[in-house]
């Protein structure tokens, strides 16, 4: 079978597996008495030792089915979970991903065969206190004789509504078969193998009923064989070939029953409830069969939880970010459309006209609200790593600290969400490795000796903030200053002149490092100017503010979405500019008598604040229409708690718009940050007011 094609969900389903094991790991190291905690990381292991040995990726289900050992045995509480064990499961995760990146790069899991966290796995099951050795386990002696096993079915009791299937199938002609079917001993996935015989008899005919029943094959709650009653029109060679066609299938034995046996014992008979469960996978007439009342208490749970679960799952629907893509390229277009008819329609009183734009104006944005919920996903895909990671530092550096996540659930466009994790990871580790002090120094400062470190999202307006705060010893502003000079980042006399923010600032500058010693875990300034560029390529910005012993605050301000943005129109020497409405604080008519020089730059007074001015036609280098008399139209623009006036000719009028690309051959113009087509077809430049501070 070509598994080709199931392998972008195996990627995405692994990632989740080892994500949720990650996270469940550090429960357990908190908790490890926590069942429910036990339960879910079985599971997980469960689940992915079935994707890898479906997709034939024997290293990583043979891994993974060792991690499920020693988890079906904590659970059994033959092994208590213990600081060792936890490093060891911590190591195998990192396996899982190497074997994972390989997958993604090459199609093939590589030839790590990881011997050595299987020997330590195999170490901690053969340590358990009283217990018997897996691999003893497995030699279980079979009693009676082959015949008597591979007539398994002649002790399967029906019920009234098999009965009348059986009874109905023999008066149309069709075979009532017995079938007992035995899986190799070395198999690991026998569920797997299981479910792909009864798909193969699916195809010929009918499984009335089966032993062990359906969820017990499912859970793997059978030893090496299990049996059924057949309905079909095949003759017996036919389907027993068909069946022993499985891989990993050792026989398959069976008869055409001539009398059908209906009065077995009851004890032999399972829950039959499950039975159509699989049939009606393939057959939409499959019979329904009534629960027995000699069914175990202990399954009813299960079985009450598993229809409530389903529809949950069915309302997740994962897209190729492609076909998204083109979806909102599509509403790009409908709102170029829109603003044509609105171009055309100026002028125009023709309440027909009108209307229809109304309509699609309401359409258009409807349209773009639902696609852009489609793009968005929490980033909580990103940060649920973080505290593992904090875990290892702690370790790494021998300094005890504690991560606090808050807004897990805040939601930004996925493209947006895919490049942040780098930048987040960066901070993380400044913060942990430079940031944070040791403990003696900590005690010695009356600070609690463990750190805290904080990551916190939230959502302003049409952005999302994400701050990265740590309770460490803060930025030294005389370091960062001598550290400047020496490195001629700065000059002695520059240095004077400066404020501290602006001195902070530096450590964004390319190359700048304040650590004497180069640490593989970071050093405060390694990269942070790889930060600052990653973000504001995603038309985002970061800035840092700190307090000596107080700590750091590290603040990332990202769009929602990178595609379509309210922005307001403005004219500077007769071109058409658009500036993002997020950015805007007001916009302001000024007198150029209430100019004022500052260190040789224009400002304003406003409302208690000095803010200075940008001439849009400087910057561009265009000749501004307005007459230096005549009052200015100042358009107040933010960055962070710092704000700057933009002047303008005109203003045009607030609108809705697509950003395009510059492409890959403009890149030196910091100050544009895209394009967009207007409604009567000239383009329009879109300014990063970002780049303008």
């Amino acid at each position: 079978m070509d598994v080709s094609q199931y392998l972008e969900i195996f990627l995405d389903e692994t990632k989740e597996h080892l994500q949720s094991l990650n996270t469940e790991i550090l429960n357990l190291e908190q908790d490890p008495e926590n069942s429910d905690t036990i339960n879910e990381i079985f599971r997980a292991a469960h689940s992915l030792k079935g994707m890898a040995g479906t997709m034939g990726y024997k290293r990583m289900q043979n891994l993974t089915h060792d991690m499920e050992n020693v988890f079906s045995e904590v659970r059994n509480g033959a092994i208590k979970v213990k600081g060792n064990m936890i490093d060891i499961l911590f190591q195998c995760l990192d396996a899982l991903e190497e074997y994972l990146n390989t997958i993604q790069e090459t199609g093939e899991e590589g030839t790590n065969d990881n011997e050595p966290l299987i020997t330590l796995l195999n170490d901690v099951l053969d340590s358990k206190e009283g217990g018997v050795p897996k691999e003893e386990k497995k030699e279980k002696p079979k009693t009676g004789n082959g015949e008597e096993d591979n007539k398994k079915w002649l002790d399967i009791k029906f019920d009234d509504t098999q009965k009348r299937v059986i009874s109905e199938a023999t008066s149309q002609g069709k075979g009532i078969y017995g079938i007992t079917v035995k899986v190799q001993e070395a198999c690991i996935l026998k569920a797997a193998r299981a479910f792909l015989v009864f798909k193969a008899l699916e195809e010929m005919g009918e499984v009335i009923i089966s032993k062990p029943s359906v969820q017990d094959i499912e859970d793997e709650r059978f030893d090496l064989d299990f049996s059924l009653i057949y309905i079909s029109e095949s003759p017996l060679e036919t389907i027993l070939k068909s069946v022993r066609s499985v891989s990993e299938i050792e026989d398959a034995q069976g008869a055409l029953l001539e009398d059908v046996p209906v009065n077995g014992a009851v004890a032999a008979v399972e829950s039959q409830s499950a039975v159509p469960e699989v049939v009606a996978e393939e057959k939409d007439n499959a019979p329904a069969a009534d629960k027995p009342a000699s069914q175990p208490a202990a399954v009813k749970p299960n079985e009450k939880k598993a229809p409530v679960s389903k529809p949950v799952v069915n309302r997740t629907v994962r897209v190729d970010i492609e076909k998204l893509d083109v979806l909102m390229n599509l509403v790009s277009e409908l709102i170029i459309a829109k603003n044509s008819l609105v171009s055309a329609s100026v002028g125009d009183r023709n309440n027909s006209v009108n209307e229809h734009i109304e309509y699609l104006e309401s359409v258009t944005t409807n349209l773009h609200e639902s696609v852009m919920k489609v793009r968005m996903v929490p980033i909580e895909s990103v940060v649920n790593k973080f505290p593992r990671m904090i875990r290892d530092l702690s370790k790494k550096l021998d300094k005890k600290m504690e991560l606090y996540m808050s807004g897990e659930e805040t939601e930004l466009d996925r493209t947006v969400v895919d490049e942040i994790g780098d930048p987040l990871m960066h901070l993380l580790r400044n913060a942990a490795d430079h940031g944070l002090e040791s403990g003696e120094v900590r005690k010695a400062k009356g600070k609690p000796s463990v750190g805290s470190i904080f990551l916190d999202a939230y959502q302003d307006g049409n952005n999302v903030v994400i701050e990265v705060r740590d309770d460490g010893a803060g930025i030294n502003i005389e370091g960062v200053k001598g550290k400047a000079i020496d490195k001629g980042v700065i000059t002695p006399e520059q240095g004077e002149n400066m404020s501290d923010q602006e001195i902070i600032n530096l450590l964004f500058h390319a190359g700048f490092s304040t650590s004497e010693v180069v640490s593989d875990v970071s050093g405060r300034g390694v990269g942070l100017d790889v930060v600052k560029s990653k973000i504001e390529s995603l038309s985002g910005e970061v800035e840092v503010k700190s307090k000596i012993d107080v700590g750091s605050t590290w603040t990332i301000r990202l769009p929602l979405t990178l595609a379509i943005i309210q922005a307001l129109m403005v004219d500077v020497g007769g071109e058409k500019y658009a500036i993002s409405l997020g950015s805007i604080q007001t916009i302001e008519d000024i007198v150029p008598t209430d100019i004022k020089t500052v260190q040789n730059k224009e400002v304003i007074h406003l409302r208690g604040l000095v803010i200075p001015l940008i001439r849009l036609s400087e910057v561009l280098d265009i000749e501004s229409k307005k007459n230096p008399e005549d009052n200015m139209t100042v358009v107040i623009v933010k960055k962070g708690d710092r704000q700057s006036g933009l002047v303008v000719d005109e203003l045009m009028g607030q609108q809705e718009i697509v950003i395009k690309s510059l492409g890959k051959y403009i890149t030196r113009c910091k100050v544009i940050s895209g394009a967009t087509i207007l409604g009567d077809g000239e383009v329009a430049l879109i300014l990063d007011t970002n780049a303008l501070f």
